[in-house]
């Protein structure tokens, strides 16, 4: 419930979410009721959000989207209704411009459903999902380590985390997501390499030296010029 409000207030304390990964023109996947342009103001790097809902096509694929035209994706709570989860990331992962970030938030299986399949608390939830699990209650659990894998060598993982800090483990069993501070959650960055970051097999920093001024500068050491 407002699970992109409820995640704001923990993102303004993030600074990568201003900086890096809510930058340039955006695509929001399935967020009528709860769309993260009514916080554009306080990511002041978003130039503009587009909005994906049902009736603009079908989510999973974005059919009439062209590949790499935008500079982020934002999903939140969406990707568990996907009839294809994989299928969804990919299509999701396409649109997106090399250097850009995939931002993807799903139900945590274990504080979400709490060992009940089908869903007692959204009927149309098709999947569970999990960051890491060799086995689950669940009959239809996703392994988002093992989900992110279908991306390919573009791929670059820059956040995977159980979003725990608001979740009661001492209550009885009922939806917390549906309390002001309860997130049940697990949240999903990936950046897309360009590619010949790609080809290089991962990010490298430009050749070049430093000067003593610059060493000084970022280490408060006096040295001779640093050498790569």
């Amino acid at each position: 419930m407002k699970e992109t409000c409820k995640a704001t207030l923990r993102r303004l304390g993030q600074p990568d979410f201003a900086t890096r990964y809510f930058v340039g023109q955006g695509l929001d996947v399935g967020a009528t009721t709860d769309p993260l342009s009514q916080f554009s103001e306080l990511f002041p790097l978003i130039k503009g959000v587009r909005l994906w809902d049902g009736i603009d096509g079908d989510p999973q694929y974005l059919t009439g989207l062209a590949d790499n035209s935008f500079d982020f994706v934002h999903v939140a709570f969406a990707l568990q209704r996907m009839p294809d989860p994989l299928e969804a990331l990919r299509h999701w992962f396409r649109v997106l411009r090399p250097g850009g970030h995939l931002i993807v938030t799903v139900p945590d299986e274990d504080m979400y459903e709490q060992g009940f399949w089908p869903s007692r608390y959204n009927l149309e939830n098709r999947w569970t999902f999990t960051v890491f699990k060799t086995k689950s209650w669940s009959p239809v659990s996703v392994n988002l380590v093992d989900a992110v894998r279908v991306l390919g060598a573009q791929a670059d993982i820059r956040r995977l985390e159980v979003m725990a800090s608001g979740y009661r483990h001492t209550l009885p069993r009922f939806d917390q997501t549906l309390t002001p501070v309860a997130e049940c959650a697990i949240e999903l960055v990936v950046r897309k390499r360009p590619q010949a970051e790609t080809v290089a097999g991962g990010r490298l920093n430009p050749d070049g030296g430093l000067s003593p001024k610059d060493v000084l500068a970022l280490t408060g050491l006096r040295v001779d010029a640093l050498k790569v």
